[in-house]
């Protein structure tokens, strides 16, 4: 539930924040300029996928730890997401498994990589992230707990490792340059999100001098391809500010119905940058692949919703209605088909291919 009263902080207060986002100094981040970046958005096409985490993972450890990445699931997950028309992924990596194994993960994600390529789906990795459980071990993860949205995903980093700046930066930095430098040319990678809703589980503005050195760290390396954070709650204005002035390419998360997304959509819109909705689609929030995915694709944003084959993650139920027998909800939050294959909804599965022109 608070990230539904953040995010509808945001929808309040967009427009008495423009003007003071608007004042900040854009050239001191390094970013692309609105004419690269706008030349490069038109050779994508239209951007649609999903946040993709194995069924099998509980988090992103469990889904690429050596024990535990399954090439096979991939193969046959991302193949239903293919024949939906999906065009790109957003997958989560973790720097706890690039501590413990850097050679091994960099090879699975070149594993990850020749199989979305193989299905015609590109991929945008997001490398830190402040949501959910603040702890984790390297190795066996918990399993999933019933009926709890996702019980198992965690922090990264960790908590107990950002107590010390002086330990946690140089690790940070040589995660972010390891993984950014040896998919930096790499055209199966669409673009790179440093760090997913920083500020996030009680964080605050806390999160943003790391914000900022991740930007620094990334832009040493200078990908080809574009950066962006998420925008997700305005209500930090400071994180929010940066978020919006660093990024190449403007990402910004919306559980929101249709007339609110769209007041979004009219305010982002005046920093004349492409638009890369990353997580959106909470079905109880009326914010569906019948409303919102048709006003994505004619506004020409990227529709990356959250959630994609029903598993350990538990998104089938809601952030704040955790259902301990773990039924079944009538309504899933997220999440669009079953371990099997078959679709929550055919008819959303017709509105999707409908809309990816997939016949």
């Amino acid at each position: 539930m608070k990230k539904i009263i953040a995010l509808t902080i945001l929808f309040l207060i967009s427009l008495s924040c423009t003007t003071q986002i608007n004042h900040v100094d854009t050239k001191q981040f390094g970013r692309w300029n609105e004419g690269k970046i706008n030349q490069w958005y038109k050779k994508q096409g239209w951007l649609v996928g999903c946040n993709y985490t194995t069924s099998s993972a509980v988090n992103q450890l469990e889904m690429w730890q050596s024990d535990t990445f399954d090439p096979e699931l991939i193969d046959k997950e991302l193949g239903w997401a293919e024949e939906l028309g999906f065009t790109s992924m957003r997958v989560f990596l973790h720097s706890l498994v690039w501590l413990n194994d850097s050679i091994g993960l960099k090879d699975r994600i070149n594993q990850y990589l020749t199989i979305s390529e193989k299905h015609g789906i590109s991929t945008m990795f997001v490398l830190l992230d402040d949501c959910w459980n603040p702890e984790a071990q390297y190795g066996p993860q918990p399993e999933p707990k019933p009926g709890i949205h996702n019980s198992g995903w965690v922090q990264d980093p960790i908590v107990s490792m950002r107590s010390d700046t002086l330990i946690l930066y140089p690790i940070m930095e040589k995660y972010i340059k390891d993984i950014i430098g040896t998919f930096k040319d790499d055209k199966r990678v669409i673009m790179w999100d440093l760090y997913n809703e920083p500020g996030n589980s009680s964080h605050g503005i806390t999160s943003l001098p790391l914000l900022k050195k991740v930007f620094k760290w990334a832009r040493e390396i200078n990908p080809s391809q574009p950066l962006t954070s998420g925008m997700w709650n305005l209500n930090l204005s400071e994180l929010s500010n940066f978020q919006l002035n660093a990024s190449d390419i403007i990402s910004y998360h919306c559980y929101l119905n249709k007339e609110q997304h769209k007041s979004w959509l009219n305010w982002l819109k005046l920093y004349n940058r492409p638009l890369v909705c990353t997580e959106w689609m909470g079905r109880r929030f009326d914010s569906t692949f019948e409303k919102i995915m048709p006003m994505l694709k004619d506004e020409n944003v990227a529709a990356y919703n959250w959630g994609f084959v029903a598993g350990k993650t538990n998104t089938i139920f809601a952030w704040d209605d955790p259902r301990p027998d773990g039924k079944e909800p009538e309504l899933w939050f997220h999440d669009i088909i079953r371990k099997d294959g078959t679709p929550f909804d055919s008819k959303e599965i017709d509105i999707i291919k409908s809309l990816t022109l997939v016949k």
